[in-house]
């Protein structure tokens, strides 16, 4: 599974009160926002609802990290249908895990850079 994210920027008190409320009059959503892309190669309508199904379900029942605003996009891999869901579980887990990581103790100069960055532990360089 990939998945990218896209920091949300942080606003002053004053900006907050402003910006708070979208236009049906809703609190915007804190913390992170996640969602899904599963494209039609990845099977017929059935096997991507229940792909989209398993991964709902996973966000659902691990905690997001706390003070970590940002927006998610989790693109699975057609492997998702036969994997555990334990597994599903611990690499839901692991992302949230990695993009706390990365993006808590940044200003926002710094985020900028990391638009669309993936959320999975950068590869090693083979060149010797």
């Amino acid at each position: 599974m990939t998945v990218f994210y896209w920091p949300r920027p942080e606003a002053s008190a004053g900006e907050v009160e402003m910006q708070a409320k979208t236009r049906a009059g809703v609190l915007a959503p804190q913390g992170l926002r996640v969602g899904f892309t599963v494209g039609r190669a990845l099977g017929g309508a059935v096997q991507r609802n229940r792909m989209k199904r398993r991964l709902r379900e996973a966000v659902r029942m691990t905690p997001p990290p706390a003070g970590v605003a940002a927006d998610v996009v989790m693109n699975p891999k057609k492997s998702l249908l036969t994997t555990d869901f334990a597994a599903v579980l611990n690499e839901v887990a692991r992302a949230f895990v990695v993009i706390e990581q990365k993006l808590s103790g940044k200003t926002g100069a710094e985020t900028k850079t990391n638009r669309g960055a993936e959320a999975r532990s950068p590869k090693p360089d083979s060149r010797s």
